[in-house]
């Protein structure tokens, strides 16, 4: 196996799933671990370091939604979804357990590899020599290091990326559309309001006292979303 290729995880009980999923992405240059199940993938995980893990839904034992819910106990590698299920509340549920992006079956392999480069891309992005903070709230996009007060908070490399660009244009509405090809990289598919909304109520639960009354990342109705300016400030590391 190429230890310099990136490593992913793909977890599915069908064996022929697994068997399309590793040609695909070795044909890619990717490095494929396989489990069957949660269990067997949260056990391999520890060992096996992956830069990213594909998961199915309906698994024996732990569901997909509930081995994400596990993993992000301890690990923010971005999990992006692989299920025949398809409906909003099934996205919905998985997306607030912590996975990054969702992928109805049966899929075309140009959409999944494109879907793996962003999540690889937003988990692997930084910045240098910013920090921002607005009341309680510090952000150093270098660091990659989210603070309320003295605590510290955990994205997910979505929820990190969704607020970088927020930050990048503190004051500024932002579109569902223009959010989706910032931190999604363009593609427009009909989950991708499910990703914007979900993601962002996930950051307001993680950044704010009060969800229902925030006051970072605000809603401008029917258009998109804002990042409160108040006394902030981006200063140079």
């Amino acid at each position: 196996m190429n230890d310099e290729a990136q490593r992913l995880l793909v977890v599915d009980d069908e064996q022929a799933m697994r068997r399309l999923l590793r040609a695909t992405l070795a044909a890619q240059g990717y490095s494929v671990w396989e489990a069957s199940t949660g269990e067997e993938a949260l056990q391999m995980a520890s060992s096996a370091r992956p830069d990213l893990i594909l998961m199915d839904l309906c698994m024996p034992g732990l569901d997909g939604a509930s081995t994400t819910r596990l993993f992000r106990e301890w690990t923010q590698t971005p999990i992006i979804i692989v299920s025949v299920r398809e409906e909003e509340s099934e996205k919905i549920a998985a997306l607030e357990a912590g996975a990054d992006d969702y992928v109805t079956k049966p899929f075309g392999p140009g959409e999944l590899l494109a879907r793996i480069r962003a999540a690889l891309r937003r988990a692997g992005r930084t910045e240098r020599g910013a920090v921002f903070t607005v009341d309680e709230l510090t952000v150093d996009l270098a660091q990659r290091l989210v603070r309320i007060g003295s605590k510290r908070v955990q994205p997910t490399p979505t929820e990190f990326d969704l607020l970088r660009v927020l930050i990048q244009n503190a004051g500024k509405v932002l579109t569902h559309r223009q959010l989706v090809r910032e931190v999604w990289g363009g593609m427009c598919y009909e989950d991708s309001l499910h990703l914007v909304r979900v993601n962002i109520s996930n950051l307001r639960h993680k950044l704010e006292s009060d969800p229902a009354r925030p006051r970072y990342i605000l809603t401008e109705p029917g258009v998109g979303y804002r990042m409160a300016t108040g006394q902030s400030r981006i200063a140079a590391g």
